[in-house]
């Protein structure tokens, strides 16, 4: 029973983290580049707000979740494949935190309102393909994890 639940968790959370971070890299991504940089500003601050909270909870609780299934999973396919889910979703944790938050934190700190500084560096390409590598690899936890239910 605690089995079935766990396995619940870890696909529905490695499933959003997938979904939210596939959705921002086909929508979100480009809408940003197309804009003028102080509107990314302005946009960057306000889609902000609720991500930062929540997806790192989704992600870590799902890590953490398929970790515990690698070590009481039935058979060993099955818990090297959560193993490997585990591993990846503590990448996009990681890349999240080390590479995205500090880009995110340097946008965050300006006033949308007063000209971007004579030194301001865009960070927008810099962002999306730290992006797109989290997204890679939660669509690759998210099957990793969905394989090892069947396996």
């Amino acid at each position: 029973m605690i089995g079935n639940a766990l396995t619940i968790v870890a696909l529905a959370g490695s499933g959003l983290t997938a979904g939210v971070l596939l959705a921002v890299a086909i929508s979100v991504v480009p809408a940003m580049a197309a804009v003028s940089p102080p509107l990314y500003v302005r946009f960057h601050q306000l889609l902000g707000r609720n991500w930062d909270p929540t997806m790192p909870a989704i992600v870590l609780t799902s890590a953490l979740t398929s970790a515990v299934l690698a070590a009481v999973g039935d058979g060993t396919p099955a818990r090297v494949l959560f193993g490997l889910g585990a591993g990846l979703l503590v990448a996009v944790s990681g890349v999240s935190h080390l590479l995205n938050v500090p880009l995110n934190r340097q946008v965050k700190g300006l006033d949308p309102d007063a000209p971007l500084p004579a030194d301001w560096r865009d960070p927008r390409a810099e962002w999306r393909r730290w992006h797109l590598l989290r997204t890679a690899l939660a669509i690759s936890a998210l099957l990793v994890n969905a394989l090892a239910v069947v396996a």
